[in-house]
């Protein structure tokens, strides 16, 4: 028997028929129907996913304590947040590396929450504790408590809103509400990690495992199915996210990650601040970028990246078959002055050399309703 962690909705997914494996810790559905059924469904209509081995981690006390202790351990302003707003942001370390990519959620300037990845937020809440000031900040880990499903896809709102009977449209992206359902505050966020809109939902356990059973239910005729880690992996890549462990690391600055647009100049210094900003500035010697083959072949993580002539240039942190663009593609740390839109490049896979081009550019467009 695995001796991976189990959520709440283990049972459920068995029942549903899922194909299960370990994934950071825990014992995940990768696929029920099928990963490319699953990507298409989200791109098209809609795809419920469980992420309730997410960490929460809420960060409560005295407003300007809480700003000073959350700027100086992150690269993107939190100070710029209004209340029920989210941010995407990152924990560093003191090398500039990161701890774990986060979302902040912002309720009000007395608290926070951070929401992190399944495999580190016991990381991201240890880190915490260690820089807290002497005063003025708690931090708490509340990750057992809460649930969280995301309903991702260009028919997400209209499922959600006739489910919930109500009206939804006022939480722009990257904003959330508290919303009372069954009795219950729920947390309602347009977010996501499928390049398309969605929302994220936070409840007790009991409530999360009645809404993924009545929202599977309710949304069948809209075109709603459950969907797995790799469907969830197929959609990432195509909307370019970064994954810990792939392209983000303790050892790689936001900058060389590919996400230095959240890395801003702050009023006081926060960790490794002087080299992320000289990174920004002045461009890293190498960075994540996207590419695309242009013959068949799939590429993976951790095949070598080689330029026109031969001559190695990188590695592939994560590659797949785009099943919306019927060819593979993925994202490879590369030599900077390699990368131009359009470039040849060559993955090497298997031994032997596939023809692609770096894409600086997104690989597909969404329904995201950015704001």
């Amino acid at each position: 028997m695995s001796q991976d962690r189990k959520t709440p909705l283990n049972e459920t997914h068995r029942t549903l028929g899922a194909k299960m494996i370990p994934f950071g810790g825990w014992d995940m559905p990768v696929q029920y129907s099928g990963i490319i059924a699953e990507h298409t469904a989200t791109r098209e209509a809609a795809g419920l996913f469980d992420v309730s081995h997410m960490g929460e981690i809420f960060v409560t006390g005295e407003p300007e304590s809480i700003l000073q202790f959350l700027e100086s351990l992150s690269c993107n302003t939190v100070s710029s947040l209004e209340n029920f707003q989210v941010q995407y942001n990152a924990i560093l370390n003191e090398q500039g590396g990161l701890v774990d990519d986060v979302t902040i959620y912002k309720f009000s300037p007395e608290k926070y929450m951070i929401c992190s990845n399944a495999s580190n937020y016991e990381a991201v809440a240890a880190h915490l504790k260690k820089h807290l000031p002497e005063n003025g900040v708690t931090v708490d880990d509340q990750s057992s408590r809460w649930h969280q499903i995301a309903l991702q896809g260009p028919k997400a709102d209209q499922i959600l809103s006739q489910y919930l009977s109500k009206d939804l449209s006022g939480i722009l992206y990257y904003r959330f509400a508290v919303l009372s359902w069954e009795g219950e505050e729920i947390l309602v966020s347009r977010t996501g990690y499928t390049g398309e809109d969605g929302f994220e939902i936070y409840s007790s356990v009991p409530l999360g495992l009645k809404l993924w059973n009545g929202l599977l239910e309710f949304g069948k005729p809209f075109g709603l199915i459950p969907c797995g880690l790799g469907a969830r992996d197929t959609l990432r890549i195509e909307a370019k996210y970064a994954l810990y462990g792939h392209e983000l690391s303790e050892v790689w600055t936001p900058v060389e990650s590919g996400i230095g647009w959240i890395v801003k100049e702050k009023e006081k210094p926060y960790f490794a601040s002087d080299k992320i900003l000289s990174q920004k500035k002045g461009g890293p010697s190498s960075k994540i970028v996207g590419f695309c083959l242009t013959e068949a072949g799939v590429p993976r993580e951790n095949f070598r990246v080689l330029d026109a002539d031969g001559n190695e240039i990188g590695k592939t942190t994560s590659g797949t078959f785009s099943p919306s663009l019927k060819k593979g593609i993925g994202l490879a740390l590369i030599r900077a002055e390699k990368i131009k839109d359009g470039e040849p490049i060559q993955i090497e896979i298997r031994e032997q050399p596939k023809q692609a081009i770096i894409v600086t550019k997104p690989f597909i467009e969404g329904s995201i309703r950015k704001n």
